[in-house]
């Protein structure tokens, strides 16, 4: 399988890709002892900053850092536009589909999609029906999941419910200029600083109509969240006020925070709360973490929520097959970026064929998330094999299946040293007045030899991504 992989910085020789010579020949130069010290430097600093992810269920503790790999993967100008041009049109096809799906169901009524695998979804939130959202946007921040396997880019995901992993990237690159300055001088290497300006501005764009300056605020479950890290460091860097749900009440149906200066209007709540919780007197009502009344405040007009209830339709597993139908239905035109070909093991003949082969596919649960509940058959053991026939046969519906690509790789740095490894991207799209894309994102790394689960709950690491200007 990794033979067979494409390398982001090495072409079939071992020289460099013509976009990493000034790079490559740079890092062929530099002493091992040199680039050992750096890497224990950037753990180091990692660790005193607190660029830490929680894990659940860990005895060792419920902090870990996300390893950091100092090789970064470089992407030419003209890849880079290509990605940028395919991910503009998936999210505004998205965005359609779920203004479509929570007013006139013009899709459904075409059939183009089957109606019961979207009204019958735990993803599908009836309460956001005839609700119309400013500017139309629902998916206001999305992390899409890109790979390259057989020469080719594939959406592997769609991450459009509270996204995460942009503050990582940030401070992946604010890592590697410090570590390397040098580099930054030498090469033209697009900015990814501003992306907390423009996600602050993006969220402006999209407050109630009438707002002329709109208060923005963030809404954590609090520090024991897995990302609290990243909210913390969203909310610092867009100078925005970081709040749980004890912090906010209705009144006279809007929404407010407790300030020590009493009661301020709350227009835009970016949250990074599931559905679920957000509001215990219309979803959850054992939630402790969220406002009651906000989805009353919500269908009011007088808040924007980012991204907006019900978004979790349209990054379901399950519905992920058809997004290239939504971009057929909705703009008129072929995806510019395809989809990892996908069996859907509701439907008999893909289930009859997905069981008859199992060891060499990918299976994955419809909701699951973080590389979990998912069976990569040539990595599986004959009983993991058998115990996911077992899972299928009763539950089908719960699962998809994907043939197991040959992820690109690049090269990391490994206890044996510089060795290649599976990778993917994600760019971060944010969707407002006009879409943006920062360029670059966050590439997540499989850091075990042979390994496809690029997760950090996995044990994945991550590098800068450096996407070169003409």
């Amino acid at each position: 399988m990794c033979a067979a992989a494409y390398d982001e910085m090495l072409d079939t020789t071992g020289g460099a890709r013509a976009h990493c010579v000034r790079y490559f020949s740079w890092l062929r130069a530099q002493p091992a002892e040199l680039l050992a010290r750096k890497r224990a430097e950037a753990d180091a600093l990692f660790h005193r900053v607190g660029v830490t992810f929680a894990v659940y269920g860990e005895e060792a503790g419920t902090e870990r850092l996300i390893p950091f790999d100092i090789v970064p993967r470089v992407i030419p100008t003209e890849e880079w536009q290509l990605l940028a041009a395919g991910l503009q049109q998936r999210v505004r096809a998205l965005n359609a589909f779920l203004g479509d799906m929570y007013h006139d169901q013009d899709i459904l009524r075409a059939g183009r999609i089957p109606s019961e695998l979207l009204l019958c979804n735990a993803q599908y939130r009836p309460e956001m029906q005839g609700i119309d959202v400013p500017g139309g946007i629902y998916a206001h921040i999305a992390g899409i999941d890109v790979v390259r396997a057989d020469g080719a880019f594939y959406v592997l995901e769609d991450n459009l419910r509270v996204p995460s992993g942009v503050s990582y990237m940030l401070e992946n690159r604010k890592m590697m200029m410090r570590l390397f300055p040098e580099l930054f001088r030498h090469q033209a290497i697009a900015s990814v600083e501003h992306y907390p300006d423009g996600l602050l501005e993006n969220l402006k764009s999209v407050a109630p109509q009438g707002v002329v300056d709109p208060v923005v605020m963030l809404l954590t479950p609090g520090a024991h969240n897995s990302a609290y890290f990243e909210h913390a460091f969203l909310a610092q860097q867009m100078g925005i006020e970081l709040v749980e749900g004890q912090d906010l009440f209705v009144r006279d149906d809007f929404l407010f925070a407790r300030t020590t200066r009493g009661p301020q209007r709350v227009d835009v709540l970016y949250r990074r709360i599931d559905d679920d919780f957000l509001d215990p007197l219309a979803f959850r009502s054992d939630s402790m973490l969220g406002v009651p009344g906000l989805l009353t405040v919500y269908r009011s007009g007088h808040v924007t929520v980012a991204n907006a209830i019900g978004t979790g339709i349209a990054d379901d597993k399950s519905v992920y097959p058809y997004v290239p139908e939504m971009i057929r239905f909705y703009l008129g035109e072929e995806p510019l970026i395809a989809n990892v070909p996908t069996w859907v093991l509701r439907n008999a003949a893909d289930r009859e064929h997905v069981l008859a082969h199992l060891a060499e596919l990918v299976v994955k649960e419809v909701h699951g998330a973080g590389g979990y509940g998912m069976l990569i058959g040539p990595a599986a053991s004959a009983a993991q094999i058998e115990d996911f026939r077992r899972r299928i046969i009763a539950n089908p519906e719960r699962y998809i299946a994907q043939p197991t690509l040959a992820l690109s790789t690049s090269p990391t740095f490994c206890s044996q040293g510089l060795a290649p490894r599976h990778i993917d991207l994600r760019p971060f799209v944010l969707s407002g007045r006009e879409i943006t894309i920062v360029p670059g994102g966050l590439t997540r790394v499989a850091l075990r030899e042979g390994s496809l689960v690029v997760n950090s709950s996995q044990g994945g690491g991550t590098k800068d991504t450096w996407v070169l200007e003409s």
